[in-house]
C-alpha cells in the first residue's frame, strides 16, 4: 500500500510519498549500527534524522552522524525540488519513517520528548503529521 504524507505547516501541505523522500545511500546502514537500532541505543527521531537513545560507541556515533549527512544532503535535494524547506522535508520524512519503519522494539523520539519504545500497536504521530490513502 502507497501512502501519502502531508506536513501541515504554515497554512500549506507538503505531500511525500512513501519510500521517495531517502535515496538508498541516507538509509544504508552498517550491521553495527542495524544492530543499535534493533537493541533500542539508536533510534529514529520526528524530525527524519536517527538520534542515539542510549549509551553507544564512538564507532557508532559517527556512523550515525554520517548516516543523518547523508539524509540531510538527500533533504536538501529534494526541498530543493519542491520549493520548500529543508526542515519541512525532513519532518515530512520522520512521520513517514515513525508510521511505516520502526519496528517493535525499536527506539522513537517525538520532537525534543523522552525516547520511547515501540509496542505493538501504532506510534501516535505528531499533530502536524497527516495521511491520505
Amino acid at each position: 500500500m502507497t501512502r501519502t504524507f502531508f506536513l501541515l505547516a504554515a497554512g500549506a501541505a507538503i505531500a511525500l510519498t512513501t519510500g521517495l523522500a531517502l535515496t538508498a545511500p541516507a538509509r544504508a546502514q552498517s550491521g553495527a549500527v542495524a544492530g543499535a537500532i534493533a537493541s533500542g541505543a539508536v533510534g529514529e527521531q520526528s524530525d527524519g534524522y536517527l538520534g542515539i537513545a542510549g549509551s553507544v560507541s564512538a564507532d557508532i556515533r559517527s556512523e550515525v552522524d554520517s548516516i543523518n549527512i547523508k539524509r540531510r544532503a538527500a533533504y536538501t535535494d529534494l526541498a530543493g525540488k519542491r520549493g520548500v524547506t529543508v526542515a519541512d522535508v525532513a519532518a515530512a520524512t520522520g512521520c513517514q519513517t515513525l508510521a511505516n519503519r520502526v519496528k517493535s522494539g525499536q527506539a522513537y523520539r517525538i520532537g525534543t520528548g523522552a525516547w520511547q519504545t515501540k509496542g505493538a500497536g501504532a506510534i501516535a504521530l505528531p499533530s502536524y503529521c497527516a495521511t491520505a490513502g
